[in-house]
């Protein structure tokens, strides 16, 4: 989880006198409000406020605060009695004209605020998603670390790692799936039929150490890792030690380097590699054009179309799956309380996002075992767990809702509801 500075907000003094003021409603232990029942959060007899307002046909923000003293500084983490201020966004696709897309800015490398995704979006609202590489690349802070699939296109792939959590959204038909996904990538020769399997997709393939210092890298003996850039990673590929080839649209060589590090024009890809995968390389593209196949699959094996109108971003934690609360790990700063983003989807297709602030003496946040539990609570029949801490971002009418606790962090990509019909 990216990490935020720990300011606290201003304390929650009065309260239930302010709730009352703006017509909010005040809910004692396992009464109901705004549809469900209290969250199990805390002590069983804290106060919760609710409040909720139509932004559009089918579209509904919900905001939450559970508790009403302000947290002490140094109980943050294990006060049991909050607060906690949470929003739910909740999309219903039988209502809303709309749908929802994922977007990432001007290119992948770059991080942009949920507020200016969503404003260049033209959306309604929207929530911050995947993991991204954030203060570990000075050169690409804004690049997925997993799934990132956009208008049908794999931009980056997802990781091996079980505990990687997918959302897939089809534009076009509103229909969303929570799950674990993997991929193959091959490139492979149209003549020779030679092929060459891909370790990365828009991610700069590493060099071994035990050849960092070579001149060539087609000297080394060492493997080294195969990766395939498009033109949205970018304005120019990762540059570094190793080769790299630029294709054309018809996947035939336009130019070789001994180094990496090039711009790519309109169509073209290139295929960067490191230790001895530079000579595999080269003896799989000897002859000229090569065709690229990517392949996704859902956890069942089945092979995941990669229509024009599907997008999916990158999670860590599934937290609800058919209606059931997934155990969690405890334990580390990541399980800890922390600010949260979550996404699900209901029984009946509605797609919720919800934010939970956290850190603060106005809201302290939730583990990933309270996070399932509220996930199951607020009805959600899937539920994962996107990027948080100081990435956590509400925005609606590119303005933010919520309150990171601190500055709004600029992040890899965000989820947004665009209200009209999508045109593909």
């Amino acid at each position: 989880m990216t990490s935020s500075v720990r300011r606290p907000r201003v304390a929650l003094a009065g309260a239930v006198l302010l709730a009352a003021i703006a017509g909010l409603s005040l809910v004692p232990a396992g009464a109901s409000a705004a549809g469900g029942l209290t969250l199990p959060l805390g002590d069983q007899d804290l106060t919760e406020t609710r409040s909720a307002r139509t932004l559009t046909d089918g579209v509904t923000l919900t905001s939450i605060v559970r508790g009403t003293e302000p947290a002490p500084a140094d109980q943050i983490n294990t006060t049991t009695r909050g607060p906690y201020a949470i929003k739910v966004l909740t999309i219903d696709p039988k209502k809303a004209k709309g749908y929802v897309k994922a977007t990432y800015g001007p290119d992948l490398a770059k991080t942009e605020k949920t507020t200016a995704l969503v404003a260049g979006e033209g959306a309604l609202a929207g929530v911050n998603a995947s993991f991204f590489t954030f203060t570990a690349s000075q050169l690409s802070p804004g690049e997925q670390v997993g799934l990132g699939l956009f208008g049908g296109k794999l931009l980056s792939e997802p990781l091996a790692d079980p505990a990687e959590t997918n959302f897939l959204i089809d534009a076009r038909t509103s229909k969303a799936l929570i799950g674990h996904l993997s991929w193959t990538g091959t490139v492979t020769n149209k003549k020779t039929k030679a092929s060459l399997p891909l370790e990365f997709v828009n991610h700069p393939p590493v060099v071994p150490a035990a050849c960092a210092t070579l001149t060539a890298q087609t000297d080394c003996t060492v493997p080294g890792d195969v990766s395939l850039f498009t033109p949205e990673f970018a304005a120019a590929t990762p540059a570094g030690a190793g080769v790299e080839i630029v294709l054309d649209q018809k996947g035939c060589v336009v130019r070789t380097a001994t180094t990496r590090g090039t711009a790519l024009g309109a169509g073209q890809t290139s295929i960067q590699a490191t230790g001895q995968d530079t000579l595999a390389l080269f003896q799989t593209l000897a002859g000229g054009c090569v065709s690229t196949a990517l392949a996704v699959k859902d956890e069942k094996g089945k092979k995941v179309a990669l229509e024009d109108s599907l997008y999916g971003v990158t999670g860590r934690g599934l937290l609800v799956r058919d209606g059931k609360v997934v155990e969690q790990p405890t334990g580390g700063s990541f399980n800890d309380r922390n600010p949260r983003t979550l996404a699900g989807t209901t029984k009946d297709g509605k797609i919720v996002f919800v934010t939970i602030d956290g850190r603060q003496t106005t809201s302290v946040g939730t583990t990933m075992t309270e996070s399932a539990a509220l996930a199951k609570a607020l009805g959600l029949r899937d539920a994962m767990n996107l990027d948080g801490g100081g990435s956590t971002s509400m925005a609606v009418n590119g303005a933010l809702v919520n309150h990171p606790g601190g500055a709004e962090r600029a992040v890899g990509d965000a989820l947004v509801y665009i209200d009209s019909k999508y045109q593909g």
